[in-house]
């Protein structure tokens, strides 16, 4: 029985303000949920259920006393193993890591408690968040796809996703330094964003400070922008941080979306797509057009950017764990270890001239973005491949990360970007749509996701789980 399983976050926050469940109910049932399914899906590294239950009873408490319910309240939540909770293990999925424990929340999980938010455990991540596939680490081994558990979820955020899909909590926390909320949104069937670079406060500092965001996901476009609204805004420990008034998510949602101007890039210039994939996703950019929008086919819309990319973060996260790589290789995940060791081989003069590659990619970018409200690609050019397979077989020349090819762009860019659930393959696999907006612009995006979601809802389909 899925019980309250798979109502969303809105609903269950009107329910509890309501009296018509507890906290206590919502959360127990979280927690029963995530421990019946960790057998099958191995999505928590670290689960803190007496946590969530003490935040549930504090909401309830609240309530009682007549008390405003804040825009989470009582609702369960996970947390990426990248993004730190006060006296709770994260870990990175390192056996480096495997016993440091975090002095004090980051600032979105400060966001979430505050907001009345019940955190139910720290979510698998691939090592350092280094890989977009595999969905495993060598600390917490394979994480596996509630659509099918011989299917990776894909990395880095995969937990989040896979535990989003099982119904075990309506939000998740993840990250998203090329890719890592969109990947296993992707392949897990959920709604994952990241809002343009800076919108979420990142602290700690990331291994990869010009690349990373924290992200949201859920089952609905809607539970993902209440999310958003909560954890966005400035915070003086993350400079970088947008200091600028938060816009209303959730509104925005509302917005109408006849007019928008849309750009169909199945393949941004170089990409190559599987038959299916890129017959499922032209099936679902046509329903943008029957919504009213103009849709124009743009086959070339950038070289493609791998280069840049993993000379940016392979080299950020090799400087940080070059120490590691030196005395305690043999701990890390290989594959990882192969490509911080190469990054890390480059002249000063190479990194240089990709930093300037960059800066000119993110003009164009900004360029395109002159001429179109929305870009619309595949997020993934494949559906979810072998549980703990690093790269699809399709694409053997590719690397752990490059291989995604349609989101790291939009990290170097700093865009906007989501993966919204937009079909199944003939294996029934869930495949993904990525939606790409110009700076700052997340309100469109928003808005384009909720009419698609209308349109082509997918919410009430779950996986078969054996709880």
């Amino acid at each position: 029985m899925d019980g309250i399983a798979y109502e969303t976050a809105l609903e269950l926050r009107s329910a509890i303000a309501g009296k018509e469940l507890s906290a206590v109910e919502v959360v127990g049932e979280a927690i029963e949920r995530m421990e019946a399914l960790e057998p099958t899906l191995n999505a928590f590294v670290t689960p803190t259920p007496e946590m969530a239950l003490e935040a549930a009873r504090e909401a309830d408490e609240k309530l009682a006393r007549g008390e405003e319910p804040g825009p989470l309240h009582g609702l369960p939540i996970s947390v990426k193993d990248l993004i730190n909770v006060g006296g709770v293990r994260t870990t990175f999925g390192s056996r480096l890591m495997a016993e440091n424990v975090a002095g004090a929340d980051a600032p979105s999980v400060e966001r979430v408690r505050a907001a009345g938010a019940c955190v139910v455990g720290k979510t698998t991540t691939t090592e350092f968040g280094c890989k977009g596939g595999g969905g495993d680490s060598p600390l917490t081994g394979v994480t596996r796809n509630a659509w099918d558990t011989m299917k990776t979820t894909g990395g880095s955020s995969a937990g989040a996703a896979t535990s989003v899909a099982g119904g075990v909590t309506p939000l998740a926390l993840g990250t998203d330094g090329g890719g890592s909320i969109r990947i296993p949104a992707s392949f897990c069937g959920v709604f994952g964003m990241k809002a343009h670079f800076g919108r979420v406060p990142v602290f700690p500092t990331s291994a990869t400070p010009t690349l990373a965001h924290v992200a949201p996901m859920a089952r609905t476009v809607r539970d993902s922008a209440l999310l958003l609204g909560v954890v966005s805004g400035f915070d003086p420990r993350d400079p970088a941080s947008v200091a600028a008034p938060v816009p209303d998510f959730l509104a925005a949602c509302d917005a109408p979306v006849e007019g928008m101007r849309i750009a169909w890039s199945p393949t941004l210039g170089y990409a190559s797509p599987s038959r299916e994939v890129r017959e499922i996703t032209e099936g679902a950019v046509r329903a943008f057009e029957a919504l009213g929008c103009s849709v124009e086919l743009v086959e070339e819309v950038m070289d493609d950017p791998a280069g840049l990319w993993k000379a940016e973060f392979f080299a950020s996260a090799g400087t940080r764990l070059k120490d590691a790589l030196r005395d305690s290789c043999d701990l890390l995940d290989p594959a990882v270890a192969e490509v911080l060791e190469g990054a890390l081989e480059q002249t000063i003069d190479d990194y240089y001239s990709k930093v300037f590659a960059r800066y000119e990619l993110r003009e164009r970018v900004r360029r395109f973005f002159e001429g179109y409200d929305l870009l619309l690609t595949p997020t993934l050019p494949v559906a979810p491949f072998g549980a703990g397979q690093n790269v699809p077989e399709e694409l053997p020349d590719r690397s752990i990360v490059d291989w995604v090819y349609y989101t790291y762009p939009f990290n170097l860019t700093g865009n906007p970007a989501a993966s919204i659930p937009c079909g199944f393959t003939s294996e029934g696999l869930p495949v993904g749509l990525q939606l790409v907006t110009g700076g700052h612009r997340e309100t469109d995006l928003l808005c384009a996701a909720a009419a698609f979601e209308a349109a082509r809802p997918w919410a009430h389909l779950k996986p078969s789980l054996p709880v």
